[in-house]
């Protein structure tokens, strides 16, 4: 077999060289995964500003039912103290 190269001779364990047939399939997915990371770190960061402005909106919600809460109460309160009279 002199001069006779088998396919991955002389290349290091693990890495295929330019054969590109092991190396080329293991790449398609790791591009496929990070394509795929990113959107999904896109869509977690959406999701996670969202939650964050809701917080706000739920907070502003409940202050302005407290402020409407205590106003009900001075006009319950007026309005007993006016049924006395």
């Amino acid at each position: 077999m002199d001069g006779l190269i088998l396919a991955g001779e002389g290349v290091p364990p693990g890495n295929y060289g330019n054969y590109g047939y092991p190396n080329s399939g293991y790449s398609a997915c790791e591009e496929e995964n990070e394509r795929l990371t990113e959107s999904l770190r896109n869509k977690v960061t959406a999701i996670k500003s969202l939650s964050i402005e809701i917080g706000h909106e739920v907070k502003n919600q409940n202050k302005l039912l407290a402020e409407m809460d205590s106003q009900f109460d001075s006009t319950t309160g007026f309005l007993a103290f006016m049924e006395h009279y």
